[in-house]
């Protein structure tokens, strides 16, 4: 019973965590993030969308969040879910003098 309880108990946090995550979008546009600093909050997703007639590579070597988006082309939306308070910086491996800093928040 006590194990039960237990997880029941890490469902909901797990849940609760989930519903208050929120969703944010950065757009690509013209070899540039349209914003160049964002601020969030742990648990929320950021969403990565290119609006250039060209491919991008977003990814990160933070060590907050290290990530590797690979190349995507104009129209599709990539996602990723910060999970620890922090700063991250963000670029493009097609355009270098693409950057963008994400705050994460507790």
């Amino acid at each position: 019973m006590k194990v039960l309880q237990i997880f029941i108990v890490g469902y909901l946090l797990v849940a609760a965590v989930g519903i208050s995550a929120k969703e944010h979008t950065v757009d690509q546009k013209d070899k540039q993030f349209t914003v160049k600093d964002i601020v969030i909050k742990v648990g929320d997703i950021v969403n990565f969308r290119n609006d250039d007639p060209f491919f991008h590579n977003v990814y990160s070597l933070s060590p907050l969040k290290i990530f590797d988006l690979g190349s995507y082309p104009k129209g599709q939306s990539k996602a990723v879910t910060f999970d620890k308070p922090g700063e991250v910086e963000v670029n493009c491996a097609i355009h270098p003098n693409m950057k963008l800093k994400i705050k994460v928040e507790k």
